[in-house]
Parts: structure tokens; sequence; C-alpha cells
């Protein structure tokens, strides 16, 4: 039948034999048969259209009769991924915005006097953290690390908490978000938005003038963001150099003094290039791609991270002092002799030869433990709890120590969560990953076939075959490259093939 005529999407579902059918295809599609009579229908039905009994069979049926889209994203079906709240959930987050009562209104700091940045994407679904930074008397910097209050409305075991952990952290895709938190709790409750009186936590933290924490404390606070930038405006502003905009660029001195520190430390700089990628209209056979390659070392991107990573030693170091079992996250890092990829150029040449051998991080949840690629004595991520449960975990434990009670969970509790939650995100990370990739192959599908690329050659991977980084676009593939190339040069190259569903793609060196 033409497109426009097809059956509507739930008019398959209309009758139960129909919808078995359609259901043993979808299972069939994702190699998931619940049973043999599944593995039997889709088989059968695929027999009698003359089609291969394979599962991209099922998944071209499915996309030609429009149950699927063309551009369906498979693992959201494989992983199960849950895309939206149920009602129970939805309606106990109404209730939570309906009343606006805060435990901790007598215990938070006044900081709405504060210029206060919050710098992200452009298309950040919700707000988790900003930032403030003044001159002291003496000269030496402070600087303020405001993060979202969600344990405003959320309580440890309740119906909203327990959903947030099964979820373990809000989804990314190009085409989609799928929130931890109901969206509208998430948007017009916890995160923090220009103009408005938002609750916090504040870490404020005063630097010595080698970068490392002289002084620091964690309070309850109340501010009122001033600016919402994105990466890029920041980076403009940085650049212009406004003397109305002086606490911007104390900010940005602030993080080359952390990053300087941290280096002397013993810190890896595994700063890359980062892909992003908005998809318009995703059930489009043909929709809009917008994509973005952001360099991690950008001055804005800097700013930000090097904060969060602040942050992150200062609540490692509150929850030391005061004994609080928390997620202290360490990363051994005595097998990296950075000295030996010193010949290497800076940037993503660099970094990806360094991530390459790194090992893994752990979690120790009784005291800090050294994180040698940060290079700190200690680090908690605290900075995204509206979207990361474990950054929920460690607010649940730092609010309690603040208002002067036991904390909710012992070391051995947060263990055992953080094993649940883990796995969710290491799904999560997958799937975007996967995603973002599949996306970034179709967009290099759709250019004209005679478009060059520039392309770092990261490595070697046997004999002229090589590992490139395709600039332009931020994608790693493999090309066979001529005499003459070395590590860290730059080659033009053009795409031959590119089949995102396979994740194929071909490329070939443009020789001058």
């Amino acid at each position: 039948m033409p497109a426009q005529a097809k059956p509507l999407k739930s008019s398959w579902m209309a009758e139960e034999k129909l919808r078995h059918k359609i259901e043993s295809l979808e299972a069939y599609a994702i190699d998931a048969c619940k049973d043999n009579d599944q593995k039997k229908t889709a088989g059968m039905i695929l027999k009698e259209l003359g089609l291969a009994r394979t599962a991209s069979s099922a998944l071209n049926l499915l996309i030609d009769i429009e149950y699927f889209p063309v551009h369906v994203n498979l693992d959201i079906l494989k992983f199960n991924i849950r895309t939206d709240h149920s009602e129970d959930v939805t309606s106990a987050a109404e209730s939570l915005l309906a009343d606006s009562s805060d435990p901790d209104e007598l215990n938070r700091k006044d900081l709405t006097h504060l210029k206060v940045y919050a710098i992200d994407v452009d298309e950040a679904d919700e707000l988790d953290d900003a930032v403030s930074a003044m001159r002291l008397q003496d000269g030496r910097i402070k600087v303020y690390i405001h993060v979202a209050d969600p344990t405003k409305y959320i309580e440890p075991g309740s119906l909203l908490d327990k959903d947030a952990m099964k979820r373990g952290t809000s989804v990314f895709l190009p085409t989609a978000t799928y929130p931890m938190f109901p969206e509208k709790l998430a948007m017009e409750g916890m995160s923090l938005r220009q103009g408005e009186v938002c609750n916090a936590v504040t870490v404020s933290v005063v630097l010595h003038s080698d970068g490392s924490i002289a002084e620091y404390s964690v309070d309850n606070s109340i501010i009122k963001p001033t600016y919402m930038l994105t990466y890029e405006s920041a980076t403009e502003l940085l650049h212009l150099n406004l003397e109305e905009e002086a606490e911007l660029k104390i900010l940005s001195e602030a993080a080359a003094l952390r990053l300087q520190w941290r280096l002397q430390q013993g810190a890896i700089d595994t700063a890359t290039l980062e892909t992003r990628i908005k998809v318009a209209n995703p059930e489009d056979p043909e929709p809009i791609i917008n994509l973005y390659v952001e360099d991690q070392a950008d001055p804005a991107m800097r700013l930000v991270s090097e904060m969060m990573i602040l942050c992150g030693e200062a609540i490692a170091t509150y929850g030391s002092f005061n004994n609080l079992a928390l997620p202290y996250r360490g990363q051994p890092q005595s097998n990296i002799d950075v000295s030996a990829f010193a010949h290497l150029p800076e940037g993503p040449v660099r970094s990806s030869a360094i991530v390459k051998i790194m090992r893994a991080a752990a979690i120790d949840f009784r005291k800090p433990v050294r994180h040698g690629v940060l290079g700190l004595p200690g680090y908690v991520q605290f900075t995204s709890p509206i979207r990361r449960y474990m950054d929920l975990l460690a607010h649940y434990q730092v609010k309690a120590c603040l208002r002067g009670e036991s904390p909710p969970f012992s070391a051995g509790q947060l263990e055992g969560m953080a094993s649940i939650v883990n796995m969710q995100t290491r799904i999560a990370r997958r799937l975007s990953n996967t995603s973002l990739r599949y996306w970034i192959i179709e967009f290099l599908r759709r250019q004209p076939k005679e478009r060059q690329y520039r392309a770092l050659v990261l490595r070697f991977i046997k004999d002229r075959t090589a590992a490139l980084l395709l600039v332009e676009v931020g994608l790693q593939a493999t090309a066979w490259v001529s005499v003459g190339a070395q590590i860290g040069d730059e080659v033009e190259v053009k795409v031959e093939e590119a089949h995102p569903r396979d994740d194929i793609i071909y490329l070939k060196e443009v020789v001058r």
C-alpha cells in the first residue's frame, strides 16, 4: 500500500490474533521471543511472504507496514527502557508540586545577592547546577557551586524515590530524553530557573593561590540564577572580557588554577571532542539532524567541568570529616606513565591513547579513596541529583548531616543500591552511545558523495589500517592510510558507504 494509506499503528493492536502476530514479529526482530509459539508465528509469516527468517527481515517488514518508523531504536525495546512514568508516579509528582512546604526553610542561607551563571547545552531539559565567584579582599578566589535540591520533594523510600532508583538515571538520546523524574516535577519544581528564587545546596570553596582548597562549606541555600548561558555564549562572553562580567572571568581563572593544581597532583587530561545530535522529527523517514561537535578543552566547558570536579572534592572532604557513608569514587592510575605519551599531540590523539589503558573506576562507601585520573584525594559525584540517582543518594546523606540527623543509609545499604543503579546506568550509557553513533552515520550517509572530511590518525591497528577521528562529526572509524602518515597527522577522507542500521562505515583516504 502507498505510504499515506497504511493502517494506523493502533489498528494492528485492535484484535487479539493480529496483536499476537505483530508482537511475535517484534520479539523476533529484537531476538527476544518469549516462547516457541512466538518464534513459530514470526517464522511462518516471514516464510509466507517469501522473506528470509532473520531478525532484519522481521524488522524491515514492521517498517514496511509502518508499525515501526524507519529509524526505530530497537535498543529501547531490547533493554526494556521505561519511556514514560506510571499514573501513580505522575499523580504523586503533581501532589508534591502542589505542596510548597520546605523542611529546610529555616536553615537556608540567602545567597540571592550573588550573580549566578547556569551554563549548559542549549537544549538542557533540566538544570542541576550553577556557579558564582568573587575575589576576597586578600586576593583569594571564592567560588560557589549551587546544586538543585530535589530532596525538598523526594524522601528516601517514597514511591518517586523507588521509581527513580529503578531507572538509575535520565536517558539522553538524540531523538528524546527519558527523565528520571516526571518532567513537570523535574522542570517546574526541582530545576534551577532563571530569574526565580530557587532552593539549592551550595558548596562554597576558598582557593589557595595554587588552586588547592583553603576552606569550604556546605549549606542549604536560596539563589536566584541570573543567566542561563550555552557553552558557546559563555565562551563568547569570556573572549569579550567585559568589565560587568568580572565574575565570569574570576570563575575562568579559578578553573585554570584548579586544572593546573590537579595536573601537578598527577591528574590526566582526557579532554577530547564530544558530539551532540538533536533529531527534530525522528518518526519521519528523513528527519532533520542537527549535529554539533564540542571541544572539551573549550574555555566554558573547562570552567564548568573544573567547578563540578571541585564540588566533588569538597563533598568527599565534608563526608570524611563527618564520617559519612557516601559513594566515594576512586580510580587507580598506578599503571599509567603519562610521560610515555608526551610524544603524542595534546588533545584527542593523546586522550584516546591514555583512555585505552585506563582502569575502571571503583566506589568505596566508607571513606574517600584517591582518584588518580582526576588527581584528587577523594571525589563524590554530587552535581546532578535530578538526572543521576547516585548523586541523589549523596544528597540524602549530606542533607541529613546538615539537619543534624543520622543519615538514612549505611555503607552496606548504599553498596546494595549502587549495584542495581550502576547496572541501569551502564545500559543507559550504552544506549546513548549506540544511538549517537547511529545518527552520526545516518548524517554521513546523507552528505554529498564528494564531500571530504578531516580525520586525525589516533593509532595504527594493523599495517596501514588506522583508527581515525573524523573531526567535523566526532566519529571514530577505521581506514587504510598511505605510507608516510603518522599518529597525530591529519588526513582527508571520503565516505564510500554508510549503513547506520548495521553500524557500517567505509572510509577512503583522499590521496593528493
